[in-house]
C-alpha cells in the first residue's frame, strides 16, 4: 500500500490494481475510510475531526489524486503529496 500523504496521525495511500471508481485509503489508529477522488463520498468512519481534516486536504489535492490513480493503474511509482498543515 504505497502512501502518498501523512499528517495529524492519518495515514493516505492508494494500491496498485484497487477497482474503480478512482478513490484513496486513509487510516487513523483503527478507524479506515475510503473517499472517491471524483465525487467525495466517503466510505468507512471516522472522527468528525480527523474526517473533517482528511476532506480540506482532498480539496486541495484533487488533482495531484487523480494524477497518481492514473500512475496506480499504469503500475507506476505515486507522487507524495504535501500534508495538510
Amino acid at each position: 500500500m504505497p502512501e502518498i500523504s501523512r499528517f495529524l496521525g492519518i495515514v493516505i495511500y492508494m494500491n496498485y490494481r484497487d477497482h474503480p471508481p478512482a478513490h484513496f485509503h486513509a487510516d487513523y489508529g483503527e478507524f479506515e475510510i475510503t473517499v472517491d477522488i471524483d465525487t467525495g463520498i466517503v466510505t468507512g468512519k471516522f472522527p468528525r475531526r480527523a474526517l473533517n481534516a482528511v476532506l480540506e486536504w482532498y480539496e486541495l489535492h484533487k488533482g495531484e489524486l487523480a494524477d497518481d490513480w492514473q500512475r496506480a493503474r499504469q503500475e507506476l511509482p505515486l507522487r507524495r503529496i504535501e500534508p495538510l498543515e
